[in-house]
């Protein structure tokens, strides 16, 4: 699938996107697995999926937390999930180098929250052509994101999506304001949420960020309520062997299940 194709489809208004798949590369074979199972559900459902996986997690909360497997053997295993399962492929990147590699070996590029502020990462994404993710920080206004897409804008690339993941209330903890799916939508612009992510505690774990995985399809049906065109949502077979984010999740057992009844939200809001 082009980009011009898969923008396309992203762009469907009736047609729901799952980005979805775990928060940290760790094997291929778990990747492949993972990324199967969750093609099977949205295929019968008629959803777009774009499995994502990151090869480095950059922005973890200690310096000795597991980071992934680095860019070389990361990006070989997206490339390989990309053409055995025939999915799109999303990842994140956290610096400017790093893009002419990962930018030949996915479909979708991330800007993480934390970094939606850094106008030579974004638009160095932009210069590539690839449909970018920018990712609302948590800090920032949902009207604020319209300053950051149009860095995006200003290259001649209008591929954008913007992903909200959460505001900051107090310390460790998130709050999910569905005010921010609307305001966004204004720009123009396909908007997904992040269900496992506004659930994240940050740094409430102490060396790790904690996370109440329970309230992620309640988030999740609520965004669709309010008008979101897809769901971004980590899942992993063993969320608490997972080595980032397993408190997050929602364990790929229940993916399929938890879809059909996010569909029927979406389907009666379109």
């Amino acid at each position: 699938m082009t980009s011009a194709q898969l923008w396309k489809l992203l762009r469907k208004p009736k047609r729901l996107i799952l980005i979805s798949g775990p928060c940290v590369i760790e094997t291929e074979s778990l990747c492949i697995k993972i990324a199967k199972s969750l093609k099977r559900s949205c295929d019968s459902l008629g959803v777009t999926f774009i499995f994502k996986a990151s090869y480095d997690k950059a922005n973890r909360t200690s310096g000795s937390s597991n980071r992934g497997p680095g860019i070389e053997n990361g990006l070989n295993i997206l490339r390989t999930v990309r053409e055995k399962v025939e999915v799109p492929v999303l990842t994140d990147v956290h610096n400017e180098r790093d893009l002419e590699f990962v930018s030949n070996a996915v479909d979708i590029l991330q800007i993480p929250a934390f970094l939606c502020r850094q106008t030579d990462l974004i638009t160095a994404a932009a210069k590539t052509d690839k449909i970018v993710n920018l990712k609302k920080g948590q800090f920032l206004s949902p009207n604020e994101m319209e300053q950051v897409a149009g860095k995006v804008e200003s290259l001649g690339n209008s591929k954008i999506i913007l992903t909200e993941r959460g505001t900051s209330f107090g310390y460790n903890n998130l709050i999910a304001d569905m005010r921010s799916i609307p305001i966004m939508k204004k720009f123009g612009y396909p908007v997904v949420f992040d269900a496992t992510h506004s659930v994240q505690l940050p740094g409430a774990g102490g060396n790790r960020s904690a996370g109440q995985s329970e309230f992620a399809p309640i988030l999740a049906k609520s965004a669709l309520a309010a008008g979101a065109n897809g769901l971004f949502i980590e899942t992993h077979p063993n969320p608490e062997k997972s080595p980032s984010d397993g408190q997050n999740m929602i364990p790929l057992s229940l993916m399929n299940s938890t879809l059909k009844e996010l569909i029927r939200i979406f389907n009666a809001v379109n």
